[in-house]
């Protein structure tokens, strides 16, 4: 009888998941926002429950694990058993990670406790190699199930694991990886790893939920997100449920969506980023059933920050990594009399910024220092930076060193490509194939103006290809959204061949850049973005942004949108 009631319900929950496939298409990342559960009163009783504590997207804010062990550690004085799971991107972000590659993160997520992670696309920011040697250190499990070595064709991390606890609750965790990661972490540093995409995401999901036998609930620890950019190939946590049979509870990350429920009631469940919340999931003992699911606010990073629940040897651990890097980082070397907006949307993801202006123009100048153009060489030099690069604001007054290493945490080098005109209008027409929606592709500019229709429909065709492989992105079939109307001052010539200066990453093949991954002649100047950046910054600027260089943008890019 308890197989078939279960039967019974599993048949509803396909049927309910299949109706929410149709319907979460009608909601946008603010309405699941909107539909969060926060709560400041996290109860006092847990005797008999198991608490699941997550986070996501960390990106950096190594404060955030001192309080989620302090909570962790307060339900544990309320009688519950306790988990800590994080699903990615932990080991990028600022400052504090970046200068050991990742290293801090996961050291200080060992000693926060944690138990599961799944990996982010920036896990893989420094290389397959480097990740690999830093979870052999950590004392929790990283699952992943849908990564593979092209060499042997085996997992790289193990995809399931069964936790089992003091009551005898059983719970199947699996962990999945956005395969948007092919083309949003530099391809050369990934190039003897495969992620499954498309249909075999989810193949590779029910492969995953298949093995988890014998437990009471599924949990899927995910980074899928439902970000709008991430839709047109269904690649969302929101699509993955709607197609996969057997998971109970979905913890996500990606979109740094705060979230606690789906559109028709689905457990999906996320915190944001940089430790904005904590997520909290209850589970009856006795019924083995969920019974409460909400975030808790840690008013990190604000001036409301009062979060009561504190492990202090972990804060201390922290202090430590802190201090030893602003020492090295906090030296001023410039002053801005504006903001330089690093906001992802809208912001540098959606349109031409103040902030991207300047990185642009900065490359564009070191390129030309050190290359000792001719003026008609010059005349055809382009910059393109990817949006999704830029990851912080700039205020008002001292810029240090460490600001500009965490507006560009990568690493990367300025690089340059060579193209013709009509290259050059398919890069811009396939980074802002879904534009006004954020696309971490979008091409911040110098030296050039343009148009961008966004009225019209981007002209999918074939699937771009890099080293073989699938990516994520599609080239356009026709060019009918963007325009050219000079470089440099000078008419656009769709035959004659440009000299695109941007970045590494870029170059490579990154986000939807397939055109100059490709691209035969280019070369890699060697110095870094932030370092490039300051030097314009301090020889061009002499020290100072000032509201006349940079307190707008310069209107580089005309977007016609929709009334």
């Amino acid at each position: 009888m308890k197989k078939l009631v279960s039967l019974i319900l599993a048949l509803c929950m396909l049927l309910s998941l299949s109706l929410a496939f149709a319907d979460d298409a009608d909601w946008t990342e603010d309405d699941f926002a909107a539909a969060a559960d926060i709560r400041t009163d996290i109860g006092k009783d847990y005797t008999g429950k198991t608490v699941i504590l997550h986070s996501n997207d960390v990106h950096g804010e190594i404060d955030g694990y001192a309080l989620i062990a302090g909570l962790r550690d307060q339900f544990i004085e309320m009688g519950a058993d306790t988990i800590l799971v994080d699903c990615g991107d932990y080991t990028q972000g600022s400052v504090y990670v970046i200068a050991t590659k990742g290293a801090a993160a996961v050291d200080l997520m060992s000693a926060a406790g944690y138990d599961f992670s799944c990996l982010g696309n920036h896990e893989f920011d420094f290389g397959y190699d480097n990740l690999m040697e830093n979870l052999k250190s950590v004392n929790f499990t990283t699952l992943c199930a849908n990564v593979t070595l092209d060499e042997t064709g085996e997992s790289i991390l193990p995809g399931t694991k069964v936790w089992v606890g003091p009551s005898g609750l059983k719970l199947g965790f699996f962990g999945l990886e956005t395969p948007e990661t092919v083309t949003k972490v530099n391809p050369a540093l990934i190039s003897n790893i495969s992620f499954t995409a498309f249909d075999n995401l989810y193949a590779s999901a029910q492969s995953a939920v298949d093995e988890l036998t014998d437990v009471d609930l599924v949990i899927g620890l995910l980074h899928l997100g439902v970000d709008e950019e991430s839709r047109l190939n269904a690649y969302r946590s929101v699509d993955l449920l709607a197609r996969v049979n057997g998971v109970d509870i979905v913890l996500d990350g990606h979109s740094h969506t705060a979230m606690t429920v789906g559109q028709n009631g689905e457990l999906i469940q996320s915190t944001g980023t940089k430790f904005e919340y904590i997520g909290v999931v209850v589970i009856d003992n006795e019924t083995k059933a969920v019974e409460d699911h909400f975030l808790v606010p840690t008013y990190l990073g604000n001036n409301l920050y009062d979060f009561k629940y504190v492990n202090n040897d972990v804060a201390e651990k922290a202090a430590s990594i802190k201090a030893e890097i602003d020492a090295q980082y906090n030296m001023t070397f410039a002053t801005t009399e504006v903001e330089l907006n690093g906001a992802k949307a809208p912001g540098n993801r959606t349109e031409e910024t103040n902030l991207g202006d300047l990185i642009t123009d900065a490359i564009v100048w070191y390129v030309v220092k050190e290359g000792g153009m001719e003026q008609d060489e010059i005349n055809h030099v382009v910059g393109i930076t990817n949006g999704g690069g830029i990851r912080a604001t700039i205020p008002v007054g001292e810029v240090t060193k460490k600001d500009i290493n965490t507006v560009l945490p990568f690493g990367n080098t300025v690089a340059v490509a060579y193209v013709t005109g009509n290259e050059l209008l398919e890069i811009l027409e396939a980074s802002t194939f879904c534009t006004p929606d954020a696309i971490g592709g979008y091409p911040q500019t110098s030296g050039i103006k343009w148009t961008l229709d966004t009225t019209k429909e981007f002209d999918k065709g074939d699937v771009y290809v890099l080293e073989g492989k699938e990516t994520s992105y599609f080239a356009p079939a026709s060019i009918n959204r963007v325009s050219i109307q000079e470089v440099n001052g000078e008419p656009f010539d769709p035959e004659a061949v440009y000299a695109i200066v941007t970045n590494n990453f870029i170059t490579s093949g990154g986000d939807t850049y397939n055109v100059l991954g490709t691209a035969e002649n280019k070369f890699d100047t060697g110095i870094t973005l932030d370092e490039a950046v300051m030097a314009y910054v301090e020889e061009v600027l002499d020290g100072k942004i000032t509201a006349e260089t940079y307190g707008e943008p310069q209107g580089r890019v005309t977007q016609i949108v929709a009334e």
